[in-house]
Formats: structure tokens, C-alpha cells, sequence
């Protein structure tokens, strides 16, 4: 079982303007992996709220998944709010998130989505639409529990 928590970042869908279809949509493909969501919250794009909640849930779950707030826009501070909190980061999920994501839509070059480690926590950037939820988290759900079970201390080898 995967312990985890979405964290959409929105200014509208914070004031109730829009309907998080994204935050629905990893709820339900980590139905697929045994994920148990321990915590969900749609927050503003502000940054130092962002840090805050991931470092509050970090060590309480296994797994935060972020949706939205990795474009170009001046309110896009995902990236930067993850990279200020973790303690390693993990570049191949975001590189094969974009990589899938090219064969899609070239717009997704201008993702900026990023992943890594917090203590025991991995934290993973996804984007804000709920197609490209679906496209990017498809690319990495199955390697997601290896993910974690490394992370908790599994010492067995990796290779097949």
C-alpha cells in the first residue's frame, strides 16, 4: 500500500472558480497502484504555501504528486517551491514525462516539472491539465513503487 497526497495548484480552483478534474484523475490511477490518498488540497500558486505543505507532508506519506503550476506563467512556482524542499532530485521522471509528452503535443518542452526526494518522500511535478495528468503519470506509474520501496531502504538488486 502507497500512502500519498495531491496537492493541485491553482489560483482559481483555491477560490472555487474552477473544478479540479486533475486532482480527480490521479486519484483514480493511483487506485491502481494500491495508493491510499492520505490528503488532498487545491492551494494558491504561492510559493512559500507550496514549500510549506510539502514539507508537512513529507515523512507522513510515502508519495506527493503536484498538479499544476510547471508552465511559463509568472504564478508557476511548482518547480521552484519542489526544488527548494527535496533532498535529491530524480531528473529521468521529469525527463520521460516530457519525453512521452513530445509525442503528444511539442508544447511539452516547456514543462517544468521536476521530482525528487524528500526524507522518505518522493514528490513528483505534474502538469495542470487533466489530459496531460493522465498522459504524464501513465509514463511513470509503474515504476512509482520500486520508486518508493528504494527510497524506504530496500536493498535488493534492481536489475532483471
Amino acid at each position: 500500500m502507497i500512502t500519498a497526497a495531491i496537492l493541485t495548484l491553482s489560483d482559481k480552483g483555491s477560490r472555487g472558480e474552477r473544478e479540479d478534474l486533475s486532482g480527480a484523475s490521479i486519484e483514480e490511477m493511483l487506485i491502481s497502484i494500491a495508493g491510499v490518498i492520505k490528503h488532498y488540497e487545491i492551494l494558491p500558486d504561492e510559493k512559500a504555501l507550496i514549500k510549506e505543505r510539502l514539507i508537512e507532508y513529507s515523512g507522513k506519506v510515502d508519495l506527493i504528486l503536484t498538479t499544476g503550476g510547471t508552465g511559463l506563467s509568472p504564478r508557476d512556482v511548482t518547480p521552484e517551491a519542489t526544488l527548494e524542499v527535496i533532498d535529491r532530485e530524480i531528473p529521468g521522471i521529469a525527463e520521460a514525462m516530457r519525453i512521452e509528452g513530445l509525442k503528444e503535443t511539442r508544447r511539452a518542452m516547456l514543462s517544468r516539472a521536476v521530482a525528487g526526494v524528500r526524507g522518505r518522500t518522493l514528490i513528483i511535478n505534474l502538469p495542470g491539465s487533466p489530459k496531460a495528468v493522465k498522459e504524464n503519470l501513465a509514463v511513470i506509474l509503474d515504476v512509482i513503487p520500486h520508486a518508493i520501496e528504494k527510497i524506504k531502504g530496500d536493498i535488493s538488486e534492481c536489475g532483471r
